[in-house]
C-alpha cells in the first residue's frame, strides 16, 4: 500500500495524468500515471482518504517548486490536470468512504473575462482539498454567480478576473450577495492578475488569494 501511495504522489509531481504522458523527464510514457494508479488503489481496498491526502502532499510539492521557479504554470497545471483525473475517478467513492465535505464552492471567471486557466488550477486544487466545487464557468454574469451560491447553498465563492477592465464584476457580485441577504453567510475569495489585497478590502471581499496554493493557505486559516 505504502508503494503504490509513494507512485502517486510521484506521478502527480511529474503531471502524468496516464501512461500516455512521458512525464517531465519525457522517459515513462507506457508507465502507469495517476489514473492507472488511483483506480488499482480501489480495486486493492486502499482508503479514499490515505488517497486524496496523497494529491494534496504531492501538490505541496509541486506548490515549492513553483515558488521557487522550478515549475513553472505549464507544469503546475499537468499536476493540477493530474489530481483533477485522480478526484473525477475518487468521486463515487467519496460517500461510501464517509469523506466529508468541507462545503460548497462556486467558482467563476466574472463578465466580459474568458480566462480560465488560473479558475481551473484552483478548482483542481479545491476538489483535491476536500470542496465539492461548482465550476460554473467563464464571462459569468453576476446574476448567475450569485442565483448558483442560492442554488447550491455555497459556503464560498471564487471570483477571478485577468482584466482591469472586468475586475469591477466582482464588486457587483458581492453587492448583489449583500441585497439579497446572503452575504455574510458565503466566504468570497478573489483572484487574478490584477487584483490586490487592497482591492479586496475596498470592494468587501474576504479574501485575494494570488494562486492556488495561497487559496487553499486561506481556507485553512479560515477553518481555524
Amino acid at each position: 500500500m505504502e508503494e503504490i501511495i509513494k507512485e502517486i504522489k510521484e506521478n502527480v509531481i511529474m503531471g502524468r495524468v496516464d501512461s500516455s504522458d512521458e512525464g517531465f523527464d519525457g522517459n515513462m510514457e507506457g508507465k502507469p500515471g495517476v489514473s492507472e494508479l488511483v483506480r488499482d488503489t480501489i480495486k486493492e481496498d486502499i482508503p479514499v482518504k490515505q488517497v486524496i491526502d496523497s494529491l494534496s502532499e504531492a501538490m505541496v510539492v509541486v506548490g515549492q517548486k513553483y515558488d521557487s521557479g522550478e515549475y513553472l504554470i505549464p507544469d503546475m497545471l499537468a499536476s493540477a490536470e493530474s489530481v483533477g483525473a485522480a478526484m473525477d475517478i475518487l468521486e463515487p467513492h467519496l460517500i461510501d468512504a464517509d469523506v466529508e465535505s468541507k462545503g460548497v464552492f462556486v467558482i467563476a471567471t466574472v463578465k466580459g473575462d474568458l480566462h480560465d486557466i488560473g479558475k481551473n488550477i484552483v478548482a483542481t486544487m479545491l476538489k483535491g482539498a476536500g470542496y465539492e466545487v461548482k465550476d460554473i464557468g467563464t464571462g459569468i454574469n453576476t446574476e448567475k454567480i450569485v442565483e448558483a451560491i442560492e442554488r447550491y447553498d455555497a459556503k464560498f465563492v471564487g471570483l477571478s478576473a485577468l482584466l482591469t477592465t472586468t475586475m469591477i464584476e466582482m464588486q457587483s457580485v458581492i453587492e448583489l450577495m449583500e441585497s439579497k441577504g446572503i452575504r455574510s453567510k458565503v466566504k468570497v475569495l478573489i483572484g487574478g492578475a490584477p487584483v490586490s489585497s487592497e482591492f479586496a478590502k475596498k470592494i468587501g471581499a474576504d479574501a485575494y488569494c494570488k494562486d492556488a496554493f495561497h487559496a487553499i493557505d486561506t481556507l485553512k486559516a479560515m477553518e481555524t
